[in-house]
C-alpha cells in the first residue's frame, strides 16, 4: 500500500460501513472477506464446534483499524480486535507523529522456536549432555525425517542445545530442539519432533525423558522494532520546547517503569493492549504471545521491568525501542480456519510471519508511547473516557441516538465523566 494511504483522514467520522468499504477497497478484499467483517465476525456452529470442545455458541468482540503505520517504508492499515475503547485511536496517534523519520523500522529473527525436553534419572548430568550434543546431527536428522512442507520450504529442526538445572526434584538435563518453522507458528511440529526422538535420547542417555514441549519464551525468534519521534511531532501546539517538555514527561514515566515492577506491569500491558489486539485479530495464539513477552521482561533482569527502551538522542528527539519473542505464523491454526482472521490478514498484506512479527512489535511500541505520553500530560482518564462515554450510557440504558446525545453532553462538562453522571443525563434528557 502506498505510504499516503496509511492515513485515511477523517475515516473515524465514516459509518462502520463505509469505514469497511474503504479499506475493502485499499486491501482489494474478495466479497467473502468483507462478508466475514460484516456479519458481526461471528463463526458457523460447524466451524465453531471444530475448532473447540463442548462447544454452545461464540462470542464477538469489536474489530478496528489503526490508521496512519509507515513500518520499513511500507503503509499497513492494522486491524484491532478488542473490548477497550482508547487503544485504537492512541496507536493511530502516535503512529501519525514518528512520519518525519520514517515510521517504524524493524529488524526480525529468523523464525526458530525451541522445544524441550526433560530428562530424569540421569547418574552424571554433564556426560548425558556431551553424549546429546555428540549424537546431535543424528538427532537432528530424525527430526528432519517427518513429511512436511515446513521441512521442504527450508524449515526443520536446526540445532540441538543443552541445559543442566537445578530443581526441587534434584539436576536434571533439557534439551533444546531448535526448530526453524518458516511461516507457521510451529507448536505442532515442535512437540512432535521432540516426541519422535524420545527413545533415542533414553538410548544415548540412560535417562528417562519426562515432559517433551514447545517453549513459548521464543528467545530465538526476536522481533524488533524502533522509532524516532521529533520533539515537534510529540507537542500538541507543534512548537519545539513545548515538546522537549513532552519528551522529558514521558522518559520520567519510562524510568519509572525500569525501576518498579509494579508499575511495569500495567505499563507492559499496555504494550499488549496492542500486541494481543492484533494477535487476536489475525488468529494468532495470543496467550503465547503474552507469556512469551512478559518472560522476556524479566530474563536477565534484576527484576520484571519495562519490555521497551526509551532514550533522548543526540538530536534532541525520543527514540523507542522494543525487542520481545513474537512466535507467529500465517499458516495453519486460526489463521486459517476463522474467516475474519483471513480477512484480517488479507488488510494487512504480509507476505511472511516475520512481517507480521515486526508489525505486531511496532503497533505495541506506539501504544507503549501513547499511553505515557497520555500519563505524563494530560493524565490517561481525559482521553479514554471521552471515548468510553458511549460506553457509559449504553451501560445506563441509552438506545438509538440516546447513545451519542449522552456521550456529547458528558464530555462537555467540566470534571470526571462518572456513571452516575451518564445516569443522571440520560434521566435528565428524557425528562426533557
Amino acid at each position: 500500500m502506498p505510504v499516503d494511504e496509511s492515513r485515511l483522514s477523517g475515516f473515524y467520522k465514516l459509518s462502520v460501513e463505509e469505514r469497511r468499504a474503504k479499506v475493502a477497497e485499499l486491501a482489494n478484499l474478495t466479497p467473502d472477506q468483507v462478508s466475514a467483517l460484516a456479519n458481526h465476525g461471528e463463526l458457523d456452529e460447524l466451524a465453531a464446534d471444530r475448532m473447540i470442545e463442548n462447544v454452545i455458541g461464540t462470542m464477538s468482540l469489536p474489530v478496528g483499524i489503526a490508521t496512519n503505520f509507515v513500518i520499513d517504508s511500507k503503509a499497513y492499515l492494522i486491524p484491532f480486535c478488542v473490548e477497550e475503547s482508547s487503544i485504537v485511536a492512541a496507536a493511530s496517534n502516535m503512529a501519525k507523529r514518528c512520519l518525519k523519520h520514517g515510521g517504524f523500522k524493524t529488524s526480525n529473527d529468523q523464525p526458530v522456536m525451541i522445544g524441550q525436553i526433560q530428562v530424569l534419572g540421569l547418574e552424571n548430568v554433564e556426560e548425558a549432555g556431551e553424549a546429546i550434543l555428540t549424537a546431535k546431527y543424528e538427532l537432528m536428522k530424525m527430526c528432519n525425517s517427518l513429511p512436511s512442507t515446513m521441512i521442504k520450504l527450508g524449515g526443520g529442526c536446526k540445532d540441538i542445545i543443552v541445559r543442566s538445572i537445578d530443581t526441587m526434584s534434584g539436576k536434571m538435563l533439557v534439551i533444546h530442539l531448535l526448530v526453524d518453522t518458516r511461516d507457521a507458528m510451529g507448536a505442532n511440529a515442535v512437540n512432535t519432533m521432540a516426541e519422535l526422538i524420545t527413545g533415542k535420547v533414553e538410548e544415548i542417555t540412560g535417562g528417562r525423558v519426562h515432559l517433551r514441549i514447545l517453549s513459548n519464551l521464543a528467545s530465538h525468534r526476536l522481533a524488533r522494532v524502533e522509532a524516532t519521534f521529533t520533539p515537534e511531532e510529540l507537542s500538541d501546539d507543534g512548537t519545539r520546547d513545548s515538546g522537549s517538555k513532552v519528551i522529558s514527561a514521558i522518559l520520567e514515566a519510562h524510568h519509572f517503569a525500569l525501576a518498579d515492577p509494579y508499575r511495569a506491569t500495567t505499563h507492559n500491558k499496555g504494550i499488549m493492549n496492542a500486541i494481543s489486539a492484533v494477535a487476536l485479530a489475525c488468529g494468532q495464539d495470543w496467550r503465547a504471545i503474552e507469556a512469551g513477552c512478559h518472560a522476556w521482561a524479566a530474563v536477565d533482569n534484576e527484576h520484571y521491568s519495562s519490555m521497551t527502551q526509551w532514550y533522548r538522542n543526540d538530536e534532541g528527539n525520543l527514540v523507542g525501542v522494543l525487542e520481545t519473542p513474537m512466535a507467529v505464523g500465517i499458516v495453519g491454526g486460526a489463521s486459517k480456519v476463522h474467516p475474519v482472521a483471513r480477512a484480517n490478514l488479507s488488510i494487512l498484506g504480509v507476505d511472511s510471519a516475520q512481517e507480521l512479527a515486526g508489525i505486531m512489535a511496532a503497533a505495541g511500541l506506539a501504544q507503549n508511547l501513547g499511553a505515557m505520553r497520555a500519563l505524563a500530560t494530560s493524565g490517561i482518564q481525559a482521553g479514554h473516557m471521552k471515548l468510553h462515554a458511549r460506553n457509559m450510557a449504553v451501560s445506563a440504558g441509552a438506545v438509538g441516538e440516546e447513545i451519542e446525545r449522552v456521550a456529547n453532553i458528558v464530555n462537555s462538562q467540566n470534571g470526571p465523566v462518572t456513571q452516575q453522571l451518564v445516569n443522571q443525563t440520560l434521566e435528565q434528557l428524557r425528562m426533557n
